[in-house]
């Protein structure tokens, strides 16, 4: 039986491991985002808790399809205030950042699909009204009932190192459409991806699986 005083001795280096250990979790493996609106309905609902892969982006393979967290590529969001008077609450929020927990608010955060990589062409729309990708007509069934794939039309060819992304609640969803003005065109620079979505964790209800879908197939 170990004496109470090794127990104590111990424990903080039991803390420091499982900081360390979340630490590698949150840089190499999988970071935690919350969903703050509905540009991604019905795939991800308003306050829903997803799971998010980081190894697509550290082995540079993010896919048509894919559902990606990325970092605000050129003013897409407001500058948003987190500071609070409560410095427990504040010290709280530092350390659960800290373990990849919640995001750093200081990096603002968007989540969208790729719906174009590397070298791909997408066009709206076909006279059916469908978005088409290296000159094939996608359909496209996640997106938000009632929706069309876009009211705008565009014709963009994605250069190396970027995506073309869009919410799959199209009128709902300020992408790639929306900025082709800014310095990247619209696009976003895969070195601002964090990773993949693979599932939701929270709210119970709303668990589930986030599959990858090849939006050309």
């Amino acid at each position: 039986m170990r004496r109470k005083g090794s127990l104590l001795r111990e424990f903080p280096v039991l803390v420091i491991v499982a900081l360390l250990v979340s630490l590698l979790i949150k840089t190499f493996l999988v970071q935690f985002f919350y969903i703050p609106s509905g540009s991604m309905e019905n795939t991800l609902q308003i306050q829903d808790r997803v799971a998010v892969n980081r190894l697509p982006i550290i082995s540079k393979n993010i896919s048509r399809g894919d559902v990606v967290v990325f970092r605000d590529p050129a003013n897409w969001l407001p500058e948003i205030d987190e500071t609070t008077s409560n410095p427990v609450i504040a010290k709280v929020k530092s350390g659960l950042v800290a373990v990849g927990i919640l995001p750093n608010p200081a990096k603002q955060y968007l989540v969208k699909r790729a719906i174009g990589v590397a070298g791909d062409r997408i066009v709206c729309c076909t006279k059916k009204g469908l978005l088409t990708v290296n000159g094939t007509a996608i359909k496209e069934p996640y997106i938000f009932a009632g929706n069309t794939p876009s009211e705008m039309n565009f014709d963009v060819t994605v250069p190396k190192g970027k995506l073309w992304v869009m919410g799959d609640h199209r009128g709902a969803s300020a992408d790639s459409r929306y900025h082709q003005e800014d310095v990247n065109e619209g696009m976003v620079p895969v070195s601002r991806v964090t990773g993949r979505v693979f599932a939701v964790i929270w709210p119970f209800k709303n668990i589930a699986y986030i599959p990858q879908i090849d939006v050309v197939k």
